[in-house]
């Protein structure tokens, strides 16, 4: 099993990519330490074998801290949690711009901090951090905050592998395309015509589809398997064409 014995956290796990991910892992052999904000969202893994779950709310430094605190050791990282916001430079107001980069970036970096001395003692880990293709990578229209903030995202990620490249540390991103979650379906449904909104989501993906959760897990995986050992610092687009 690619992920045997490797402990790993993951951050908004209760549903969509993150929940995907925490089942992948653990088919890999993984145990896992499952997080949500949400509670409720976390039931669904009750009794699995390999699988700690912990409410934790993202925005909390000293919760983040204490999570990883009481790990035993953290071979990876997953930094899934992240809010999408809708608009444009003229519509963005600064609690948006705020709330983006606290829930999109400041939380990545305070769980990093967080791990990176745990890592290093242990003579390394991998750091993967949800970014997206609406990033530095593609503009896409009306994705103003969210798209700055997750530029911001593979900035850190960067500068995070850079930083610790000699002490065994791996952070990378990875940057989906439209990926058909509870998360989506909550934006879709808050639009005035939700069949048409879907349409659209599916129209700017050149295979004509929306991806599944359990197509992003995979690179997930990969990059806390060490057979990503010699990558680092390197934005993984999984888009469905998008970029192409």
């Amino acid at each position: 099993m690619r992920l045997q014995g490797k402990h790993i956290l993951i951050t908004a796990a209760g549903q969509g990519i993150g929940k995907a991910t925490v089942l992948a892992m653990v088919a890999e052999g993984a145990t896992v330490w499952a997080t949500d904000v949400n509670p409720s969202v976390l039931e669904g893994f009750k009794g699995m074998e390999h699988v700690h779950t912990a409410v934790l709310d993202v925005m909390d430094k000293a919760a983040i801290k204490a999570q990883i605190a009481a790990m035993d050791r953290i071979d990876a990282l997953f930094n899934c949690a992240g809010y999408v916001h809708s608009g444009t430079a003229l519509t963005a107001t600064d609690e948006d711009w705020n709330l983006a980069f606290n829930l999109n970036v400041r939380s990545q970096f305070w769980a990093i901090q967080a791990a990176l001395p745990k890592m290093i003692a242990q003579g390394g880990g991998s750091i993967i951090n949800m970014a997206s293709v609406a990033s530095s990578v593609k503009g896409l229209p009306n994705r103003f905050v969210y798209g700055a903030s997750k530029a911001a995202v593979i900035g850190l990620t960067k500068a995070v592998a850079a930083d610790h490249v000699r002490q065994g540390i791996r952070c990378n991103a990875i940057c989906p395309g439209t990926v058909d979650t509870p998360s989506l379906q909550d934006r879709i449904n808050s639009q005035a015509d939700p069949v048409q909104a879907r349409k659209d989501f599916v129209a700017r993906q050149p295979m004509g589809r929306l991806a599944q959760a359990h197509e992003i897990a995979p690179i997930v995986v990969f990059l806390a398997s060490d057979e990503s050992q010699f990558t680092t610092g390197q934005a993984y687009s999984v888009d469905g064409g998008m970029t192409i």
